[in-house]
């Protein structure tokens, strides 16, 4: 985990929590690193080609013999995403890092069924993770 933002801290053994929710035992080496507005744009302009802030970025690096992949997080997005759900920064940043990981999981939110899966493997992994 690197935290690149400058105001806000998020603590490690969470966010190795919120990985280890998606990947359970399955081998893999996963970065997330959080970031600002501005450098998440930075990102998502130079790699994939989109102007645009969003809330989380994921890029899979080696699928074999150990999955291997970056997670960027918005925290930025995250906080006003909070708000505008009526949710916990904790709990936003832990769907974002789910989400992120999802990704990397194989999951795709192209169409309107593939979100729906991917809405539901987040909801049910935040819900182990804050029933528990």
């Amino acid at each position: 985990m690197f935290n690149a933002h400058r105001r806000y801290r998020v603590r490690k053994a969470r966010v190795e929590g919120y990985v280890k929710q998606v990947f359970g035992t399955r081998k893999a080496l996963i970065t997330v690193v959080f970031v600002d507005s501005q450098r998440c744009k930075s990102i998502n302009r130079t790699f994939l080609r989109h102007n645009y802030v969003t809330d989380v970025i994921s890029f899979c690096l080696e699928t074999s013999p150990i999955l291997e992949g970056e997670v960027y997080v918005n925290l930025d997005r995250a906080r006003a995403q909070a708000r505008e759900y009526n949710v916990t920064q904790t709990n936003e940043i832990a769907r974002l890092v789910i989400h992120g990981c999802l990704h990397l999981a194989g999951y795709d939110d192209t169409t309107t069924a593939q979100r729906a899966a991917m809405k539901a493997a987040e909801d049910k992994a935040l819900q182990q993770l804050f029933t528990h």
